[in-house]
């Protein structure tokens, strides 16, 4: 029984647990990341269907894939038009 407690924990660590060089990774990914959706969820909603490459709806999806989809949608799933 102690070795499943221990593989739990181990599974699922604490903040307190976190080496530090984890914990500054964390905390400069992390509102970036943010950003980079907020972002790309405000461009979407905004730009008409006619500038987006592809179904909006697969844009919607591709969004919560973090962090690659939100950098995909600014990157290349937007048309020449207006940006941000």
């Amino acid at each position: 029984m102690a070795l499943d407690a221990e593989v739990t924990s181990m599974a699922n660590p604490h903040w307190s647990d976190l080496p530090r060089w984890q914990k500054a990774g964390t905390l400069i990914v992390a509102p970036a990341e943010i950003v980079l959706t907020a972002l790309a969820v405000a461009d979407l909603i905004r730009r008409p269907s006619a500038e987006v490459r592809g179904p909006k709806a697969l844009w919607w999806a591709g969004l919560l894939v973090q962090p690659l989809g939100p950098i995909a949608y600014l990157a290349w799933g937007r048309s020449a038009g207006r940006r941000i």
